[in-house]
């Protein structure tokens, strides 16, 4: 049974752990450590931290690794991330250790969909999804992740990264205009992306249009259920982004939202501006009255994602 290593590297928080297992479907998880990003000046740094924790498996040790990085993954060994201050190269971070996989961060939180961690999602959005429709992952974090799972034609399912989140997001009416020229002024972009919209930032962005407060995303949080405005807002661009999202992939399996906003605070998606948004359509878009959704609450989803892609992907040493 081989050792896992899986990596989810996000712009806040660097998450490592140890798992075991044959298969996908007897994954185990034996231990798991979250690092602050920010605080490694390489991700040679950011491993050296790792061998000093009390993770349990050293890196030498490992019969698999696959390394999840939020940022498109070139030539399938580099990234980039666009919020991180360093990159990983395989080739040069993870030299002379087992076999080893880099892949995008949500590509691994598609992989979760298939994995145990999936059996304990709740349903926000009832609906009949499709065993063989394709399915839409999308969540909101430090940024907004996406990527779909798409039948293989033989049985299996390929992940498919996108970097939708850096795309402009659809703002509706004079009240969101003014909202959008607000994120103009404040951020000085040329037009607002929907990582900026739905993510920890955004929630700190709308509150401070909607109240005048500048608070920290974790501050919102803890005031939300004092603030319904802020709530309404949040819930309703969430829901449009999984709508479009799932527009875009023709989600009839499903709409799986993961990452930590929705996990922290699931009044987002549960809150009735979300449901609403969510199956508003022309009639051209009646599909979207089937489409279920749901919500993957385990904050580890992607480093389940990446020992499952681990599995898959690579072949034990020895």
């Amino acid at each position: 049974m081989p050792t896992i290593l899986a990596a989810d590297i996000g712009a806040t928080n660097s998450r490592f752990a140890f798992f075991k297992g044959g298969e996908t479907a007897s994954l185990r998880l034996v231990n798991k450590v979250w690092l602050p990003t920010k605080e490694a000046a390489s991700f040679a740094q950011m491993l050296e931290r790792l061998e000093a924790s009390d993770l349990g498996l050293a890196l030498d040790k490992a019969g698999l690794i696959c390394l999840a990085a939020a940022g498109p993954v070139q030539r399938g060994s580099y990234c980039q991330p666009p919020h991180v201050a360093w990159d990983i190269d395989l080739a040069r971070d993870i030299q002379g250790l087992g076999p080893s996989l880099l892949i995008n961060d949500f590509v691994a939180q598609a992989w979760a969909c298939l994995s145990p961690v999936a059996l304990g999602a709740i349903t926000v959005l009832e609906g009949q999804a499709d065993p063989h429709g394709a399915r839409a992952v999308i969540g909101a974090g430090s940024n907004l992740g996406h990527a779909a799972l798409v039948p293989d034609g033989q049985g299996g399912w390929t992940p498919v990264a996108s970097e939708a989140g850096h795309a402009a997001f659809a703002f509706n009416g004079q009240d969101e205009t003014a909202y959008a020229q607000f994120l103009g002024r404040e951020l000085g972009d040329p037009y607002p992306i929907s990582d900026t919209v739905v993510s920890g930032k955004g929630l700190s962005f709308a509150h401070q249009f909607l109240t005048g407060q500048k608070l920290e995303p974790a501050q919102v949080g803890e005031v939300l259920n004092h603030y319904p405005d802020t709530l309404h807002w949040m819930a309703r661009f969430y829901g449009r982004a999984c709508r479009q999202w799932a527009l875009q992939v023709v989600a009839l399996g499903g709409v799986y939202i993961a990452g930590g906003l929705a996990a922290k605070l699931p009044a987002l998606v549960r809150h009735p501006a979300f449901g609403r948004e969510f199956r508003l359509a022309d009639r051209t878009n009646q599909v979207l009255r089937g489409i279920p959704v749901f919500l993957i609450q385990d904050e580890n989803s992607g480093l389940w994602g990446a020992a499952a892609a681990a599995l898959e992907r690579l072949e034990p040493r020895g």
